[in-house]
């Protein structure tokens, strides 16, 4: 608990017992001593109801219960008590306590809400298909930008309508057409389906391919939590396969091997493979041997692959390798017939690359090689929820279609990617120069995504004292360091982790290189404070 100490001499201070800052307390106390500061916050006295409520923890859905997001976790929780009440207090013209004058939220890949500017072609676009009467106002956009819309526009009627199921087929069609120019390979838009962002299609995927408490998905280790919560929410099992931490965070087949078959010995029915490239939260980018392996496996253990490649313009060491491309390759080499029936759904998303639109909700999966009938129960599944958002769904077709060389946005649009992935490649390499120069620190060179995930060397003091305070001692550094610089990044222990090692994930979407300074400052004093003797 927070409580506020004292408004004397117009100073705000706090008590933080816990490190915990309440903001709901915060705003309370301030409307009471200082009435004409707040107007927005009353407190109303109530009496209990008599009646008892339907719904406690201890009836609802027990797998709800059981599901873990870290990325949105009680870090994120206490980051944003903070932002609320350095908010508060500059609201109110005092000065507050906490030693930092910011939150940085390094702990999700939320571009735009870490000033990542948003596309000028796509907003543009966006804007006419929300008020359509734009296209009447001459000279306010370029040619180029008016065409997309009323294209758009004809294909799905209005944003504000209900779309396909599948999402509009004119959309659909400029996936397959991006997805056939990526690879090589032509691709079919009936096996398309546009998403609520990628997140959306990986529940669909698991809650079709799930057929009893026994099914289990291969996922890595670490791995986006997103796969383990939804896992627990559908009561299958979660069998970790952990990725090669000193040799760049690869794939090891042979460790998946002995994963599937310790599952199955045990009764699991182990079905399909998550592979994440580019590697969240690792940064790793696989290699074409690599997919190849994991595609040799598969074919051998009988396994879907499920392939969530939403960062795969997020590469700054090499090159990006799609499974699709991959997988069509083998199949025309000699012997590629034992490769004729693998299953493969890929997924891609707006939010991520140098597109950073999260709000808009928007992606896309590709099925190849499934049953026609699985993806019929798989179109029903995607209309019980009616359509994906249709705004998003335009976003989709502007991201795998961008201006073209010659039209009137394609300089500008070329300039406006080129400097968000050349900002993000500059502050990967300078966050993964800090970790090097940190005592007790060793870090992985990031080749792609949005995301470091360092290793810490924590003495048996420091997780000694996390333990006495009901703490991992990965989250209890975590903690620390919020408290201490307002830098919000993710324990390791939210992701998976090698027993005995503890790491945390941090993005380097924030701009600037202040906020790295700052944590190194922290970490230097936390490893002094904490030194075995």
């Amino acid at each position: 608990m927070s409580a506020i100490r004292s408004l004397r001499g117009g100073r705000l201070s706090f008590r933080v017992s816990g490190g915990r800052c309440n903001s709901r307390i915060f705003s309370q106390r301030l409307h009471q001593q200082y009435p004409k500061m707040s107007t927005t916050t009353t407190t109303t006295t109530t009496t209990a109801p008599t009646n008892k409520r339907a719904l406690d923890v201890s009836n609802i859905n027990p797998n709800l219960l059981k599901a873990e997001y870290a990325v949105r976790g009680a870090i994120a929780v206490r980051s944003e008590e903070h932002r609320t009440a350095i908010t508060l207090a500059r609201g109110a013209g005092v000065p507050h306590d906490l030693p930092f004058d910011a939150v940085v939220s390094a702990n999700i890949g939320n571009p735009q809400q870490l000033d990542q500017k948003p596309i000028t072609f796509f907003r543009q676009v966006l804007s006419i298909l929300e008020y359509p009467a734009l296209l009447e106002v001459e000279g306010l956009f370029p040619g180029d930008v008016k065409e997309r819309a009323r294209r758009l526009l004809k294909d799905v009627g209005s944003v504000g309508a209900y779309s396909h199921s599948q999402g509009a087929s004119g959309i659909r069609k400029s996936v397959a057409e991006f997805i056939q120019r990526r690879d090589g390979y032509p691709a079919d838009p009936n096996s398309i389906f546009l998403t609520g962002g990628a997140s959306s299609g990986v529940h669909t995927l698991l809650n079709t391919i799930r057929s009893s408490p026994k099914t289990g998905i291969l996922i890595p280790i670490p791995q986006y939590p997103l796969y383990t919560a939804t896992l627990a929410l559908l009561n299958a099992v979660a069998v970790p396969y952990h990725l090669d931490e000193p040799n760049s965070w690869s794939t090891n087949v042979d460790l998946m091997r002995e994963q599937i078959a310790a599952a199955r010995k045990d009764g699991t029915d182990v079905r399909c493979v998550v592979i994440i490239n580019p590697g969240n939260p690792t940064g790793a980018s696989l290699s074409e041997a690599d997919i190849e392996a994991v595609i040799d496996m598969a074919v051998e253990e009988h396994l879907v692959i499920m392939a969530d490649e939403v960062y795969q313009t997020n590469v700054y060491r090499g090159e990006f390798h799609s499974f699709k491309k991959v997988l069509r390759n083998m199949q025309t080499r000699p012997g590629g017939e034992k490769y004729e029936n693998v299953e493969l759904a890929s997924l891609h998303s707006t939010s991520k690359g140098m597109v950073g639109e999260c709000g808009h909700r928007g992606g896309y999966f590709e099925l190849y090689n499934f049953d026609e009938q699985v993806q019929a129960q798989i179109y029903k599944l995607v209309s019980i929820t009616l359509c994906p958002p249709v705004i998003g769904q335009c976003l989709v077709e502007l991201m795998v279609n961008p201006p073209k060389e010659g039209e009137p946005s394609y300089e500008l649009y070329q300039k406006e990617y080129g400097a968000i992935y050349e900002g993000l490649k500059a502050r990967s390499q300078a966050l993964y120069a800090a970790f090097q120069n940190m005592t007790g620190v060793s870090c992985q060179d990031p080749q792609g995504a949005m995301y470091i995930f360092p290793q810490i060397t924590l003495s048996k003091r420091a997780q000694a004292k996390a333990l006495t305070e009901g703490k991992k001692p990965d989250e209890y550094y975590c903690l620390r360091m919020l408290d201490a610089t307002g830098i919000c990044v993710v324990p390791g222990s939210g992701f998976g982790q090698a027993d005995g090692t503890w790491h945390f994930r941090t993005t380097f979407l924030p701009p600037g290189t202040e906020w790295v300074d700052r944590m190194h400052k922290f970490h230097e004093a936390f490893m002094e404070e904490f030194k075995d003797e």
